[in-house]
């Protein structure tokens, strides 16, 4: 597919662009254009556009950029309106609205992850203890009876 868009020539801090037919695939800083069609120079707001050229490019399947687009509008080579190439307006209210659910979101979370820590602490800790018990009792003064309600009470409290 092609496209009509501007190519930045110039020096640093005086820029130009040459209006130029390319393949949407290329990059416009590559130099391989099929056809330049106009200039633009911002400084002096001087626009030279072959327009016979635009219109046989556009009945070919060329596309405009935004930009390019709404300079063919304002020089009436092209009927139609703008385009606007602005992002959307945010409002300030609802940027911070967003902003303070997105913090008080992350800190639900935090809190969340924290608690949790602490509960699998509380639960190794548990578990060490009852290690620790265990090895304390001599095993020739515990009776064979004795060790079964130790081990159901060891793993009612592991569940």
């Amino acid at each position: 597919m092609l496209k009509i868009r501007m190519q930045r020539v110039g020096r640093i801090n005086s820029p130009a662009y040459r209006i130029v037919v390319v393949e949407h695939t290329e990059s416009p800083k590559t130099g391989n254009f099929v056809e330049k069609i106009g200039t633009y120079n911002p400084k002096t707001k001087e626009r030279t556009l072959s327009a016979e050229r635009v219109k046989y490019w556009m009945s070919v399947g060329a596309k405009p950029s935004a930009t390019v687009h709404n300079m063919l509008v304002s020089l009436g080579v092209i009927e139609g309106k703008k385009i606007n190439i602005l992002p959307a307006y945010k409002a300030p209210a609802e940027a911070a609205a967003a902003e303070q659910a997105a913090e008080a979101e992350k800190a639900a979370e935090t809190e969340a992850k924290a608690e949790a820590k602490a509960a699998h602490d509380a639960e190794v800790a548990a578990e060490k203890e009852a290690k620790a018990e265990e090895p304390a009792q001599e095993p020739g003064a515990a009776a064979a009876g004795e060790e079964a309600p130790a081990e159901a009470a060891s793993e009612s409290a592991k569940e």
